[in-house]
């Protein structure tokens, strides 16, 4: 087995921060490219495709391709058909997560789903919502794409998936299974989309509660970078510590073969 390493990447406060480039990461993505070292970008955000977000990040100054993206979407489509091929949802989301499951094959409706699937979007709506809580009490399985509670934006913070998925619990008593961070089955997903093992690949985020905790628990080294959510302080209070701390990206530039100072074998 290569001891080359892998790299996932959180997108949101590691590699750009509302819409804006995190200095060092242009040149980060750059020396990966050029090495050759696969690297997947992981986000829990469902609301865009792929090619979405390569287009908001091509505005930043990112080019990362298409097929490096990984959604908690693309996660939930994957799981979902695994679990039951073919099936059918009613889909409280945005179409990241609609054409995603289209592109598996689900069928999306309102009567008598197999599941609902609840994700991220911008205009929640009353009725939607109360339309999953009665699909749910009627006994769809309810699954949603992540847990996080809140979302950035320029105004301040959003409600996001999980916040909306506690009131659908609180109605329904039902509890959804979240498949995006810090599930580590998104990032068992992401390293077979790279053909990766998770001995030889760093996860690289900026939240302890979600991308640290998933990537211990799917067995990877990780790299905290303390230019997002989670502070040098804040995570001091976690029972849980990640490989490395570091400011942010741009650390990385120049060391992507060894980031621990080791020297790999190749």
């Amino acid at each position: 087995m290569s001891n080359e390493l892998n790299y996932l990447f959180d997108m949101d406060g590691v590699l750009v921060r509302e819409e804006h480039l995190i200095p060092g990461a242009d040149e980060l993505v750059a020396e990966l490219r050029e090495n050759g070292i696969p690297f997947m970008v992981l986000t829990n955000n469902s609301i865009y495709t792929p090619r979405d977000l390569r287009a908001r990040l091509l505005n930043t100054g990112l080019d990362i391709p298409e097929e490096s993206i990984w959604t908690s979407a693309l996660a939930t489509a994957q799981f979902l058909q695994t679990q039951r091929p073919g099936g059918s949802a009613y889909v409280v989301g945005e179409s990241g997560l609609t054409t995603a499951l289209h592109n598996v094959g689900y069928v999306m409706t309102d009567r008598n789903p197999d599941y609902v699937v609840l994700g991220e979007t911008r205009t929640y709506s009353f009725e939607a919502i109360t339309r999953a809580i009665r699909l749910v009490r009627a006994g769809a399985r309810f699954i949603a794409t992540n847990p996080d509670e809140t979302g950035p934006s320029a105004e301040g913070p959003l409600p996001a998936t999980g916040a909306v998925a506690a009131l659908i619990e609180k109605a329904t008593g039902r509890r959804p299974y979240f498949v995006g961070k810090p599930n580590p089955l998104m990032m068992r997903s992401a390293l077979r989309r790279i053909g990766a093992h998770s001995e030889n690949t760093l996860m690289v985020g900026d939240r302890m509660d979600t991308d640290v905790l998933s990537g211990l628990e799917a067995g990877l080294q990780t790299v905290l970078v303390l230019s997002g959510i989670s502070g040098r302080e804040t995570a001091e209070e976690f029972p849980f510590r990640p490989t490395l701390v570091i400011d942010s990206v741009k650390d990385l530039v120049g060391s992507t073969l060894d980031p621990f100072g080791r020297r790999q074998e190749h």
